[in-house]
């Protein structure tokens, strides 16, 4: 292996084989992680605009203090991302690959020494889609917990899962428990690769007060073009 290219590390896990590499991009002239799962890209430190914009819009304009669950730890710009907002109290942010918390409590990935350390921040192993199932909820040590925010960057979209399992997330029953998890007025916010999904926006209005789908666009000079992605936003009623 050349010294432009260094596979940190490459487990077998649940969902398939996990690869974690490094590697310089002289195009760009920079130092390039990569998360694979099989022969998936699952995500890369060149683009990471999607991932901060969702935390962005989801805590936009929200007031302190802030509880918010993370659901994906992936490279770790979404989490940082909430930790950079001086309203935000404590995050959870839940992973179902323990591989990956390790990598940042290791300091494989850029940041994940200081964000696995920062004191408001918990790294929790288990999975994000049972525990929206389970009556306890996301909190481990607070059984029924609430949060001001629950943002998840998991699957590639409501219709492109990482596992079939997932589905019922984002079907009616999963959406309602999903509200009951927010404080009044809290927001869920939701990565996905594809264009807005008006009928899943619809499922998500029957649950929630407020509903939108916001487009973001980002630069992909490999294909010289821009690249999009969405990100929902659902707003719990006040009451």
């Amino acid at each position: 292996m050349g010294a432009r290219f260094q596979e940190l590390d490459r487990c077998h896990t649940a969902l398939g084989e996990l690869v974690l590499r490094r590697r310089w991009d002289p195009r760009f002239d920079r130092e390039v992680h990569e998360i694979k799962l099989n022969d998936e890209y699952l995500m890369s430190s060149l683009f990471t605009t999607s991932e901060r914009e969702l935390a962005r819009l989801a805590l936009a304009g929200a007031p302190a203090p802030l509880d918010v669950v993370v659901g994906g730890l992936g490279l770790g710009y979404t989490a940082h991302t909430v930790l950079d907002n001086p309203a935000v109290r404590s995050v959870l942010v839940v992973d179902a690959l323990g591989e990956v918390i390790d990598w940042h409590r290791r300091g494989l990935v850029p940041g994940g020494a200081e964000l696995a350390a920062d004191p408001r921040c918990t790294l929790v192993h288990g999975d994000f889609f049972a525990m929206s199932r389970s009556a306890d909820g996301f909190d481990p040590t607070t059984p029924h917990r609430r949060f001001h925010a629950i943002i998840v960057d998991i699957d590639h979209s409501p219709r492109h899962l990482l596992h079939p399992g997932n589905a019922d997330f984002y079907q009616p029953e999963g959406i309602r428990r999903l509200a009951e998890r927010l404080h009044p007025g809290g927001v869920f916010a939701l990565w996905s690769n594809d264009r807005p999904d008006d009928d899943y926006t619809a499922t998500l209005s029957a649950h929630f007060a407020r509903t939108t789908a916001e487009v973001v666009r980002f630069p992909n000079p490999l294909q010289d073009r821009d690249a999009t992605s969405t990100v929902y936003l659902a707003t719990a009623p006040m009451g």
